[in-house]
């Protein structure tokens, strides 16, 4: 192994780093974007909407437009694009504009996801593999970890515009490395001609349709909604004809029937179960910390930092590990791990803070690289070289669904449990009940005491103080029973993992 191999290695996964940051990274500056473009709140929501809609539309079809533009060509002009597209999103100059860039970034950025995937399984031998996918462990697991904190740090103390400068220097050394380290080769503009356009098209419909359902769906109730009802047509029209097409065309753009392998069909099973995992967790966790505690950004950050971190020291020692450790029996300890620290969070309080959480946020930063690791491994054993970047672009594209799919659920649970909770509260609370009367007349005579007001006006906000006691506990119940569905998520995928077929603990099988 040269170094100028580990240079391409390094610079790929480096794209992929930045393209995964940028999912999450505007979450914690959304209302100061909002401000600035002049945007309402569900308007805003288009801002992370558009990004997540392009990479995911993108993701598959980068095998086969690797293949035709070549790896080095591809990678780098859509690195380059994408760092404009960052800077364009800095400049935006109202809602439309940013919608506009957000999505162009996302359509380059989504690229840089796969093709390191597709870049270590075609450039390493089978015995380096395991080190390689430790290192692209690091973009799927630690990035979005860190994401809303950096974001939030550089709005607090730069401005918004920031998050998006923040990929011109990593874009820059990703150029360079890429442009030194990875080999020309020929391009096969051939193949457009006898692209699987019809199946292109079914999927990018089908599949955008599906992906803004996901994203939007909680927002606007669901099936309440005209426009989810369409595009949920939509999707389950053009999604059935895609994959009808791959299935019974010769040469799809995409391998659907890798599916029929045992060991990669169950491995998105559980890629699928970290998806929700990975981004459920970063959705629910700051919300809580926010709407309950009121923490900032920082404070925030500081709490999700703990199950980012120590990843960067335990993720080096993976590839190690699966030479001495069956990588089935480290992926189950993986997912349990996550799960455990799942449950360790599903006992909240109203004074839960960073004291109690750090630990569970250990857990999980321990769990995560035992699932990510070898898991790619198993899912790539016996990938052929042709195939790689149809594997890349299904194993990457199925754990993002799984991130949608988890917010999308999560977000629907958290709204109906809380009511859920609520109504309960109230039914137990009666304003003849004599412990609900004391605690109104202790409130009230503070009340008065406190603000100079009469009586009738410190009665209203005594009444006003135990409502909003009631919604705060019902909140706190409902985040509980959101890590209790995520917990129970990933338990299930586990399952999985008792079909697995033994593989050897050297990567995919991809042949040199």
């Amino acid at each position: 192994m040269s170094l100028k191999t580990w240079i391409g290695v390094g610079g790929t996964i480096l794209g992929a780093f930045m393209a995964v940051l940028d999912i999450q990274i505007t979450n914690a500056s959304l209302q100061e974007i909002q401000a600035a473009l002049g945007a309402t709140l569900e308007e805003g929501s288009w801002i992370s909407t558009a990004y997540l809609v392009a990479e995911i539309v993108v993701i598959p079809l980068t095998g086969w437009l690797s293949f035709i533009f070549s790896t080095r060509r591809y990678v780098l002009v859509n690195a380059a694009l994408f760092i404009f597209f960052s800077v364009c999103c800095a400049w935006a100059w109202n809602l439309p504009s940013m919608i506009v860039f957000r999505a162009a970034q996302g359509f380059t950025g989504g690229t840089l996801i796969p093709m390191a995937f597709t870049f270590i399984l075609q450039s390493l031998p089978p015995a380096r593999q395991p080190i390689g996918l430790a290192m692209f462990a690091i973009t799927a697991t630690f990035a979005p970890s860190i994401g809303p904190t950096l974001g939030g740090w550089l709005t607090e103390n730069y401005g918004w515009e920031y998050i998006f400068y923040l990929n011109v220097v990593p874009g820059l050394l990703l150029l360079a490395a890429v442009w030194y380290a990875v080999e020309p080769q020929q391009m096969h503009l051939q193949a457009l001609k006898q692209g699987d356009w019809g199946g292109i098209f079914a999927m990018a419909i089908g599949l955008g349709s599906f992906q803004v359902v996901l994203e939007e769906g909680s927002r606007k109730d669901w099936f309440d909604s005209a426009l989810i009802v369409r595009l949920t047509v939509i999707a389950a029209i053009f999604l059935s004809i895609f994959f009808w097409l791959e299935l019974t065309r010769k040469r799809p753009f995409i391998e659907l029937r890798l599916l029929k392998r045992r060991n990669f069909a169950l491995a998105n099973i559980v890629n699928i179960a970290l998806g929700v995992g990975l981004y459920g967790s970063i959705y629910i966790l700051p919300l809580y910390l926010a709407q309950i505690q009121k923490y900032n950004a920082l404070q925030i950050g500081e709490v999700i930092m703990w199950a980012g971190v120590p990843q960067l020291f335990v993720v080096p020692l993976v590839p190690i590990l699966m030479k001495k450790i069956d990588p089935r029996l480290m992926v189950g300890v993986g997912v349990s791990l996550f799960a455990l620290s799942c449950f360790m969070n599903s006992s909240l309080t109203n004074q839960t803070g960073l004291d109690q959480l750090r630990w569970s946020q250990l857990v999980r930063a321990l769990g995560q690289p035992l699932i990510m690791v070898p898991l790619s491994s198993i899912a790539t054993t016996g990938i052929e070289p042709a195939l790689a970047g149809s594997a890349s672009g299904l194993f990457n594209m199925m754990r993002n669904l799984g991130g949608s799919f988890g917010i999308a659920a999560l977000a629907t649970l958290l709204k109906n449990r809380e009511q859920f909770h609520s109504n309960r509260l109230v039914d137990s609370i009666s304003v003849y009940d004599p412990e609900t009367q004391q605690r109104l007349d202790q409130l009230t005579q503070t009340f008065m005491q406190r603000g100079g007001v009469d009586e009738s006006t410190a009665h209203q906000q005594a009444l006003a103080a135990i409502d909003q006691l009631v919604r705060q506990e019902a909140f706190v119940m409902a985040f509980n029973d959101c890590f209790y569905f995520i917990g129970i998520t990933l338990l299930l995928s586990a399952i999985a993992v008792l079909f697995f077929k033994k593989a050897k603990p050297t990567g995919g099988a991809v042949a040199h």
